[in-house]
């Protein structure tokens, strides 16, 4: 980094530390935030694993029955996919809230009774699965901004402010020698000033 001995670069140096300082904590407050939330979501999405697992195990003894009962696909397919937005540290991060299904319409008369509950229970899975799939888009996104926020803070921490320190102490010493330079300089004219008076009055 190319620096200018001069107090207009002192000055720019000094602003830029200050702003660099200032900034500094915000973003490390930042990257807690981020830690913090990323940490929870894993939590959920293990969570929410779990529950989609379960399910899935409990169902193994009677989802070959549903195969008898036709569009049973068709009424597993979401409507919808409600979620929200979170904004975390200024990012924008999806929150799941529900998934819409079509009404199953079937002649409950020549339907078996347990294919209420049966399809129930496997729209509650697709929403299980449907919650992983936002939880995981939201972590990615939160990663990425974490990479970011953490490059920025090794930036300020580890270059830019030891480097506008360094510039400042560099600027300091240059100023602080030719100003004594400046005063040898006053001095030795100042000497010769005299000693030609003293020779004028000794001639």
């Amino acid at each position: 980094m190319k620096i200018k001995f001069t107090q207009g670069e002192l000055k720019r140096q000094r602003d830029a530390l200050r702003q660099y300082e200032r900034y500094l904590p915000t973003l490390q407050l930042k990257k807690q935030q981020l830690h913090l939330e990323i940490l929870q979501r894993q939590n959920a999405l293990i969570g929410r694993k779990k529950s989609l697992s379960e399910k899935e195990k409990s169902a193994e003894n009677w989802l070959g029955l549903l195969v008898e009962v036709q569009k049973i696909r068709q009424w597993l397919i979401p409507e919808k996919i409600i979620t929200a937005k979170k904004n975390i540290t200024g990012v924008d991060v999806p929150v799941f809230e529900r998934v819409d299904f079509e009404p199953a319409e079937y002649d409950l008369f020549l339907t078996p009774l347990w294919v209420d509950a049966g399809l129930e229970t496997l729209r509650e899975m697709v929403s299980l699965q449907e919650e992983i799939r936002v939880i995981e888009k939201g972590l990615s996104i939160l990663k990425h901004e974490l990479r970011i926020t953490t490059q920025r803070v090794n930036l300020f921490e580890k270059v830019k402010i030891p480097e506008a320190k360094e510039a400042i102490r560099k600027i300091k010493i240059y100023i602080s020698d030719q100003m004594t330079n400046a005063v040898g300089r006053s001095k030795i004219a100042k000497n010769k000033i005299e000693e030609a008076n003293f020779e004028e009055v000794a001639v």
